[in-house]
């Protein structure tokens, strides 16, 4: 087989043994992902771009490595983009916001120092609750204030937030 260059389209095979699926499974995807767009020539046949097979091969990143659902991914394209899941393919962006099994994330450096951000964040959430109930009556907790464990969790949380944060504004860089 003679081996092409990165720059030529991919017909479906090509790019299915590329990414060691079935076609069934590309041809399956088009129709839940309306970003996968393969150029149709006469007959139907399918050729993807090097951008496709990119875009495909960080939609099976998520979806098998990473154990996201289709809508999932889905969700991942509306609010990221398809630029986000093809620099997904290239160098698993995904891998630095969510940890290996077992392995847990140090959050303590997260904030350099911003402590005092973090109670005013705190407070803020604190002071909003009553307009938060408002909004979601379903997912209100009940009205009281909030304990020092509760008030550790919530630093807690919001220091993995800003954490999260700030790896997307590097990214997006």
């Amino acid at each position: 087989m003679v081996e092409k260059s990165p720059e030529a389209f991919r017909t479906i095979s090509e790019a299915a043994d590329e990414l060691d699926l079935p076609q069934h499974v590309l041809r399956f995807w088009e129709t839940r992902f309306s970003t996968i767009k393969p150029l149709k020539r006469g007959g139907g046949r399918r050729y993807y771009r090097p951008e496709d097979v990119l875009l495909l091969k960080g939609i099976r990143h998520l979806l098998y490595d990473q154990g996201f659902t289709i809508k999932g991914v889905q969700r991942i394209l509306k609010d990221n983009g398809v630029r986000h899941v093809m620099a997904i393919a290239e160098g698993g962006i995904i891998d630095e916001t969510i940890p290996t099994a077992g392995e847990a994330p140090d959050y303590d450096d997260a904030l350099d120092g911003d402590e005092a951000f973090v109670e005013s964040e705190i407070s803020e959430v604190e002071d909003s609750e009553p307009a938060m109930t408002r909004r979601a009556p379903a997912l209100a907790a009940p009205s009281r204030s909030l304990d020092e464990a509760d008030r550790e969790r919530l630093s807690s949380v919001l220091r993995e937030l800003l954490d999260c944060k700030r790896i997307l504004e590097r990214a997006r860089e």
